[in-house]
């Protein structure tokens, strides 16, 4: 008769332990990352009863707790308007280290970014992954994101959207200015003027860099057709000299309406042939005014001329008769326009010893797919678009987390970056973690040794950026188990009254 009180009396202890365990999960049903406990049961040793009954007799002694093992189900997930709050959809830990170096595991992601730029949870430990920005990439360590810049780009290339108005009176001016920037983030302001130089459809084009003209291409010219359309674009130096491969010199520009004639260079080469009568001249621009002298006495000499430097004669034309020597021959040739260029826009060094584009030297988009248009329509002229590709340096703005769990940044300079990648852990046998309170998990020679691997990789599961992963919690369930426990809880305190009441019964014998 002992043994059934003392069984109700472990019955009243292992409902009373299951009411602690739902009632710590029904206190933590808003706790972010909380994971519910569920209690085990298992009877207590039996006592054997000898007899001469066949089958073997036992009565058991009453009830124990065998496990409160930790529920590891998904919890739902909360949305949020802070891209730190992260959640692991599948499975995982993120990883946090405290200041001693020790590390714990969590399902609860509601991180920020404390004064020292790490990236921390609300007990202030520090997140794990990788920083990109650090001098060793692909350690562990804590995500930091101090010091986290843009570094500044040089301006390569510009881009001017503009129409210059056909009805200008020569010889006006129309200015389109922009900011570039060197190599150390500086900035400059490169300027553009255009000069109507003929009725016709022809402009002048002078590039400054802080009101310092460039030190070549300080000509360039644009020629509109007729419906406003750029249509060819003209540039050159004035002052390179053009040496002919055979007998004699010659020196050549290039004016603004594209012809060629003395005094000028733009690395026009002249080349005679191995009979000394065939001449080669390559020229990108579309109409062509050449003039060129003989060097020796020629009868019925024939004369090539390579305008698109492919090779092969685009023009042959016969000397007949004889010439004397240093008697000059003048031929002009139409061609047919090409397409507008890109052109280069050299600038002498900086002050402050940086550099701009590729060795000074800055490319002006006209001809690629991304060139801003410049039209010569009868308006008003106006500057339309100003590109370029430099940026200052800048500091960081924000940051967003991507499924994989990369940290990008967005920095006030308009660029963004990579900073880091988060790390998560797993264990063979999760259920093996001991609870550290604060929503940690402690490692275990049970759970086995963390493994680690970034999200959505190895079977870990994505990030799921602005979103918190609440309790597990299930309070229909709990609700079920608080009603079983309080029954058993009645039923096992029926077992110590009932037999309380024997005993007293048994007491009584004796009167």
């Amino acid at each position: 008769m002992g043994s059934s009180l003392y069984a109700g009396i472990s019955g009243l202890t292992a409902s009373s332990k299951q009411m602690d365990v739902i009632g710590n999960n029904i206190a933590n049903v808003n706790t972010v990352g909380f994971r519910a406990g569920k209690i085990h049961f298992s009877d207590i040793l039996s006592q054997s009863i000898t007899g001469g009954s066949s089958t073997f007799m036992q009565v058991g002694r009453g009830v124990s707790i065998s496990d409160v093992a930790t529920q590891f189900s998904p919890g739902s997930f909360e949305t949020t308007a802070n891209a730190t709050d992260l959640s692991i959809d599948g499975d995982g830990f993120f990883i946090v280290r405290d200041a001693d170096g020790g590390s714990y595991y969590t399902r609860a992601g509601s991180f920020h970014v404390d004064s020292d730029g790490y990236l921390v949870d609300t007990n202030g430990l520090k997140v794990q992954g990788y920083n990109f920005q650090s001098n060793d990439p692909n350690t562990v360590t804590d995500l930091s994101l101090s010091n986290v810049q843009s570094a500044p780009v040089a301006t390569t290339e510009i881009s001017i959207g503009a129409n210059l108005n056909s009805d200008t009176v020569a010889g006006e001016n129309f200015n389109a200015a922009q900011t570039v920037y060197d190599s150390q983030g500086k900035t400059h302001t490169l300027k553009a003027t255009f000069q109507k130089t003929e009725a016709n459809g022809y402009w002048s084009v002078q590039t400054y860099l802080d009101n310092n003209e460039a030190t070549s291409q300080t000509y360039c010219g644009l020629k509109f057709d007729s419906n406003g359309d750029l249509e060819r674009v003209y540039n050159a130096t004035a002052t390179e000299t053009v040496t002919t491969a055979g007998t004699g010199t010659a020196t050549m520009t290039v004016n603004n309406q594209g012809q060629m004639y003395k005094d000028t260079g733009a690395d026009i080469v002249l080349e005679r042939g191995a009979d000394e009568n065939t001449w080669t001249i390559v020229n990108n621009g579309g109409y062509l005014n050449m003039s060129f002298t003989l060097g020796t006495v020629g009868t019925d000499d024939e004369v090539a001329i390579d305008l698109d430097g492919e090779g092969g004669a685009d023009v042959t034309f016969a000397l007949a008769g004889i010439w004397a020597n240093g008697d000059t021959i003048e031929i002009a040739i139409n061609q047919t326009e090409l397409a507008p260029a890109d052109v280069s826009l050299t600038f002498g060094p900086l002050s402050n010893g940086a550099t701009i584009g590729n060795g000074n030297t800055i490319i002006w988009d006209l001809a690629g797919s991304t060139a801003q248009t410049i039209t010569g329509y009868a308006s008003t002229s106006v500057v339309k678009a100003l590109t370029h590709d430099g940026y200052a340096s800048g500091v960081l703005k924000s940051l967003s987390v991507t499924p994989a769990g990369i940290l990008s940044g967005f920095f006030t300079n308009g660029q963004t970056a990579d900073i880091g990648q988060l790390v998560l852990a797993d264990f063979s046998n999760p259920w093996g973690l001991k609870r550290m309170g604060n929503n940690l998990f402690g490692e275990t020679v049970t759970s086995g040794a963390a493994v680690l691997n970034t999200p959505g990789s190895a079977g870990m599961g994505d990030i799921s950026p602005n979103s918190l992963e609440m309790s597990n919690t299930d309070i229909a369930t709990e609700f079920i188990n608080m009603i079983t426990a309080q029954r058993a809880y009645q039923a096992c305190a029926k077992i110590v009254t009932v037999t309380d009441e024997m005993m007293s019964t048994l007491m009584n014998v004796k009167r």
